[in-house]
């Protein structure tokens, strides 16, 4: 049986922490990107199996998958893109709610958005599609709570 990987902070405040941080090293955009980028590649291999319309998050340009696991008191979540920066995005969302409890990830509002400026250096497309992506989490956590 695979065992998910556990979340490398111990809460989803100290992810986010985290992430403030590691974006506060760089000085531009550019290099943000290029770290978004850089972080997408290194999401683990996804099925292309599942890849189909299930686990398809509506609300993206790009093609995004999610598939959740777990139960309420610990959820994982593995996801994918057709898209670089998305898929950087994805990374970043699963560190913050991936491993967590059912609570944890209802209970978190994703502060780095703003903290690290991603708020304003998207685009309107991929608000919409981040801003997709975490209503999907909060609800797959907020129905393993039902």
């Amino acid at each position: 049986m695979n065992t998910p990987v556990e979340p490398q902070e111990a809460t989803a405040a100290e992810a986010q922490a985290a992430i403030a941080e590691e974006f506060g090293f760089f000085g531009d955009w550019t290099e943000r990107y290029q770290y978004l980028i850089d972080l997408g590649r290194q999401l683990p291999a996804f099925p292309d199996e599942e890849k189909n319309e299930e686990h398809r998050i509506h609300g993206c340009q790009s093609m995004v998958w999610m598939i959740p696991s777990g139960n309420a008191s610990r959820m994982y979540f593995q996801a994918t893109s057709d898209s670089a920066i998305v898929s950087g995005l994805i990374a970043l969302l699963l560190r913050v709610y991936s491993g967590r409890s059912a609570q944890e990830i209802v209970d978190t509002e994703p502060a780095y958005i703003q903290e690290i400026g991603l708020a304003k250096h998207l685009s309107p497309t991929r608000s919409n599609g981040l801003v997709a992506m975490l209503a999907k989490v909060k609800a797959y956590a907020a129905a393993s709570l039902a």
